[in-house]
């Protein structure tokens, strides 16, 4: 055989390989999702890609960290305290799914991150907090610290108004996030339309496949 032809033939057969190598990777991994049967849908961009960690004060005024906070099944939202009705109804949509876990026997955090560095402060934020859920951790920080959390979990927020104006809206993002301790960290996120019963039975699918690993 010619050298040529030889040359071709070992490089399509490489090619060869490294596509069944890929596709079985591909295939290894999707059957390895101990949380399939807990989705309702693919993620762009993969889960790989949510979530991160951050650095900002909680409500006691404490400097955390993600370690800090996702020390079990954990519920985040982005939003702010001064919001006149997305956060408000978004937050107690949480807290009820919460509730209804606690009365599972479900232990999961729901968490509260402002992107309002401007007029959040741990106080008004714990008040915030306070009133939907005994266990919601409310959580704020510097304008690079806020975002630089949302960059990792890819939300979006921007301030609609001028910061001279005292009641500035934000606009945001309104999913919230389920994420677990590392090495899992986020597994899903829920969009605003999704009923506190919806999201008590999926976050309990999750909690249930995360038990068994």
């Amino acid at each position: 055989m010619p050298i040529s032809t030889r040359n071709y033939a070992i490089g399509a057969v490489a090619v060869a390989a490294v596509a069944l190598g890929a596709t079985w990777w591909a295939t290894q991994r999707a059957s390895a999702d101990v949380f399939a049967q807990c989705r309702q849908g693919e993620i762009a961009g993969g889960i790989e890609a949510i979530g991160g960690p951050f650095t900002l004060t909680d409500e006691t005024g404490a400097l955390v960290t993600d370690k800090d906070i996702i020390t079990k099944p954990t519920l985040l939202y982005f939003g702010y305290s001064f919001c006149p009705d997305v956060c408000p109804l978004d937050n107690a949509r949480n807290a009820e799914a919460i509730y209804q876990l606690d009365e599972r026997g479900y232990d999961v955090t729901p968490a509260f991150i402002s992107v309002d560095h401007i007029r959040d402060t741990p106080e008004i934020v714990s008040q915030f907090t306070d009133m939907l859920h005994p266990r919601m951790i409310g959580m704020v920080g510097t304008e690079e610290q806020v975002s630089a959390a949302s960059k990792a979990y890819r939300t979006y927020f921007k301030m609609k108004e001028p910061e001279n104006n005292p009641y500035f809206l934000i606009d945001h993002s309104t999913q919230s996030y389920l994420t677990f301790p590392e090495p899992v960290g986020f597994v899903e996120y829920f969009n605003r339309d999704v009923t506190p019963e919806a999201m008590a039975d999926r976050i309990a699918c999750f909690v249930d496949a995360w038990k068994k690993l």
